[in-house]
């Protein structure tokens, strides 16, 4: 899982999208030298232009080479944060946990649209303006007045028309459409064209954005609402790193640092609720100048139990918990502990406790021992178990 080899084409690509994308602050991968590109902080799949598909997948265990439980953690990650649905029970799951992450959301999708389908599709009325030669509807006065005398036996009219013709419906026929021309698997293949046949009425959306934003949320539109994640990451709505140029690639790639920080807000959510309530930061800088507030100090969680405020932050980091010694101290890095030394004076008023949450693994199954920045300041390094969705907690905490 560390080395891949690629043909040349894909690598020349890769170094242009490398340099193309620095400029933008989204630091894809790292050339190192003429033969070698380290892969940054991202995972999910990217497609070259001459057909190479890289899958990059979470490393959060020590072994190498376990790939089925890298795509089993990515997959439970993205359904989690994106609010999709699980079915790792059924037959038709269990076939798919070998695919790459890229077939396995076209087959999701496919799976919930081809039951929305059978549900049925909502329709709408639709407001039409047309010329004709009979009545038909409500005379459009304005512009009829405005016909000249040679056009005088056509009418203006407005009608409605009864149709499936919705921003939801376009959408889903466009990432359907999407699905038939990426799709390597035969029966993905087989089920998007037959899906295709039964939508063959509904019209492509135009305007993806436009059509987002109109999307429904009322009770009538709640069986469309488990489709709606897996459309958008197949029309790259959501996907945070979308390449972009003459090569429209079919991407998947997430930052994991982020995705891990959104993984860990959800499950704190469930793990400690209703004592605690787990939420965003609130706006506290680290200075002041002119009257104005200066740096911002945003930390990824802040716990609340009445009066009692904790402060946590993530890190997508391996530790090791036996390196104690003062030269490795545990992989942990002398800007983060920085960082959270202002965090408890800002927030805490310098009195409280707060946590590094890390991702757990064989080298660090439980709490390091408190760091202590005076008597009444503590900070913890805590894992989370990834497995399970769960943070480790001491007894002490």
């Amino acid at each position: 899982m560390d080395a891949a080899w690629l043909p040349q084409a894909s690598f020349d690509w890769l170094c242009a999208e490398f340099e193309r994308l620095r400029g933008g602050g989204a630091a894809l991968v790292q050339r190192d030298g003429a033969r070698w590109l380290r892969l940054d902080q991202y995972v999910g799949v990217m497609e070259c232009p001459d057909g190479t598909t890289l899958e990059v997948l979470p490393k959060h265990v020590t072994a190498d080479g376990d790939h089925a439980s890298a795509r089993r953690l990515l997959r439970r990650m993205l359904c989690t944060v994106l609010d999709i649905p699980p079915r790792e029970g059924s037959l038709a799951e269990v076939a798919l946990f070998d695919l790459p992450l890229n077939e396995w959301v076209m087959a999701r999708f496919l799976a919930a649209l081809d039951e929305l389908v059978k549900r049925g599709l909502r329709f709408d009325y639709t407001r039409v303006r047309e010329e004709q030669v009979f009545l038909r509807g409500r005379l459009d006065t304005t512009r009829q007045l405005r016909q000249p005398p040679t056009r005088a036996h056509l009418f203006h009219l407005e009608h409605d028309v009864f149709s499936e013709d919705r921003p939801e419906n376009r959408l889903l026929r466009s990432a359907l459409d999407c699905v038939c021309a990426r799709t390597r698997n035969p029966g993905s293949w087989r089920l998007a064209h037959e899906l295709s046949t039964r939508m063959a009425g509904v019209p492509r959306s135009t305007h993806v954005a436009t059509d987002l934003r109109a999307w429904g949320t009322d009770r009538l539109m709640a069986h469309y609402r488990s489709v709606r994640p897996l459309c958008e990451l197949i029309l790259s709505g959501q996907s945070p790193l979308a390449l972009r140029g003459d090569w429209r690639s079919p991407s998947m790639m997430f930052p994991m640092e982020r995705l891990f920080e959104r993984y860990v807000g959800v499950c704190l959510a469930r793990q400690f609720a209703p004592a605690w309530q787990v939420g965003g930061a609130a706006s506290e800088h680290l200075c002041s100048h002119q009257g104005k507030g200066w740096f911002n100090l945003i930390p990824d969680f802040l716990l609340r139990r009445g009066e009692e405020l904790r402060v946590l932050d993530t890190k997508w980091k391996v530790l090791d918990g036996l390196a104690s010694d003062s030269r490795e101290k545990y992989g942990l890095k002398q800007a983060d502990f920085y960082q959270m030394f202002a965090y408890g004076q800002r927030y805490l008023e310098g009195a409280g406790e707060m946590a590094l949450v890390y991702p757990l693994h064989a080298g660090f199954d439980q709490a390091l021992p408190v760091f202590a920045f005076d008597a009444r300041l503590r900070l913890w390094v805590l894992p989370f178990d990834l497995e399970q969705g769960k943070l480790v907690v001491p007894e002490g905490w």
